[in-house]
């Protein structure tokens, strides 16, 4: 009887824990896709794509962790196997098919050309010989891709929406090519072009997960958004994202107007605070890892050994030769393909700083050492010094004087170029800014504010390099 009773404990407490270890999936989105995907008046990630998706794994029982990326990232994201799943607007087509497997479509929509108030364009037909504005990976960049030859216009991509947008209204582009959904509940929330095409090419969203993998989430998301359309959770989530009323009721909640230089500091200076909180913190990580392996590479560089010169010269080669963003990408996306290993952002980001911004520390470390008059060496080993002896004593403390100013320029460097971390999804201050532009589409005022964040640290930094470098030629 006591055995029955305990096995029958067990089992109880056995059913308690799976029924409380929800599986986590990792779930990328876009940044600037309202009403599907943007950050509202806290800045916390709302729309149509995230209410379905938080949903669904109520309904299913198990947790989304969204990770907002962008579109074009997020699609690489998922196809290294970075992410489990995407839902960002995606139109499934038949290209995408061979790449993706789709859940059911969850909502329909068509394409449509935008232009100013006041363009002369009314159609198609006048946009012979000009420029048209559209989004990387996006079905209005595969649909003015496919008719570009027939009306004559030139067409130039961009990241996200907004700087398609500005490209429109600041007249380097005469039209835009967009998602109507998107396009209307922009204007309608203060965006300023209009829409003169009918919705053409209608394509489906859909969920995407990597072809032949997580089918157990994609079956998961098909069954929640088939309950969701049966007890009427589907309906509502539509219509708190679209239509006049959900418009009104943005607007009547609106504390803070954002269309001012003030309104926007006062609405988002928790978010820029923090987003330039980890700018500074991944920068001196960053740095931190950059100059171990700088230095141990500069080392390498000065050996009497023909093989470790010739190792710190082709390291040193290759990373400064490689464009910040491309290792990037190779590094969170291109390695976790060839591996099976997901590398988590912050880490890739990491990794990336330290190889590129290591190859010029091991440039200027190699340099300033070499830049001590060789007879220095030479003096110090015909006293019986041995080599590392003589480079401890004699070199180093004479090359350091040379390095440090290059040290605190460096640190400026990395600062910046931690901006192009944003591809990979850090929610450093540049990323903070796309997502703040999502929601208000002030991009001029948000690209300036952050512009002069960075620059009175850097100002901060170079009087800083100053000081030390006076000091120091003392």
């Amino acid at each position: 009887m006591v055995t029955t009773v305990f096995f029958a404990g067990l089992q109880v407490s056995q059913i308690g824990v799976e029924a409380t270890s929800e599986k986590t999936y990792t779930i990328a989105t876009d940044v600037t896709f309202p009403p599907f995907v943007y950050a509202d008046e806290n800045n916390e990630y709302v729309g149509i794509d995230i209410s379905l998706m938080k949903e669904i794994a109520k309904v299913e029982g198990f947790k989304v962790k969204i990770q907002p990326v962008g579109f074009n990232a997020a699609i690489q994201s998922v196809q290294s196997g970075q992410v489990d799943g995407m839902i960002a607007g995606m139109t499934i087509t038949n290209d995408r098919k061979k790449t993706f497997d789709f859940s059911t479509p969850y909502y329909s929509s068509g394409i449509v050309m935008a232009v100013k108030p006041n363009s002369s364009v009314k159609g198609l037909d006048n946009l012979k010989g000009k420029k048209v504005a559209v989004k990387t990976g996006t079905s209005g960049a595969d649909y003015a891709n496919s008719i570009k030859d027939k009306y004559g216009f030139k067409v130039v991509t961009f990241d996200d929406s907004d700087n398609m947008y500005n490209d429109v209204k600041s007249g380097n582009a005469v039209a835009c090519f967009e998602d109507s959904a998107v396009l209307s509940y922009g204007i309608k929330t203060g965006l300023a072009l209009k829409i003169v095409t009918k919705p053409t090419a209608t394509g489906n969203y859909g969920f995407a997960v990597k072809k032949g993998a997580n089918q157990e989430l994609l079956s998961k998301f098909n069954e929640g958004l088939k309950k969701l359309k049966a007890n009427g959770t589907y309906d509502k989530i539509i219509k708190q994202y679209t239509g006049s009323e959900a418009i009104s009721k943005q607007k009547a909640n609106a504390t803070v107007d954002e269309t001012t230089l003030s309104g926007i500091l006062k609405q988002n200076k928790s978010v820029l605070i923090k987003g330039l909180g980890q700018t500074i913190y991944l920068t001196i990580v960053g740095v931190i890892f950059a100059t171990i392996f700088g230095v141990l590479v500069g080392f390498l560089g000065v050996l009497p050994n023909g093989f470790a010169r010739g190792l710190s010269a082709t390291i040193i080669y290759i990373f400064r030769g490689l464009p910040l963003i491309v290792l990037a990408l190779f590094i969170y996306n291109g390695v976790p393909n060839l591996t099976g290993s997901k590398i988590p952002a912050f880490v890739a980001g990491v990794i990336t700083l330290a190889l590129n911004e290591g190859a010029y520390i091991a440039a200027f470390v190699k340099g300033g050492i070499e830049s001590v008059d060789k007879g220095q060496m030479e003096a110090a080993r015909s006293l019986g010094l041995p080599f590392g002896k003589a480079m401890r004593k004699v070199i180093l403390p004479q090359g350091i004087k040379l390095m440090i100013p290059s040290f605190v320029n460096q640190f400026i460097i990395t600062l910046k170029d931690t901006s192009i971390l944003s591809v990979i999804g850090l929610l450093e201050l540049t990323q903070t800014g796309k997502i703040i532009i999502a929601r208000n589409l002030q991009g001029f005022t948000v690209w300036g504010i952050i512009a002069v964040i960075y620059l009175i640290i850097i100002t901060l930094l170079t009087l800083l390099s100053k000081i030390v470098e006076r000091r120091l030629n003392r």
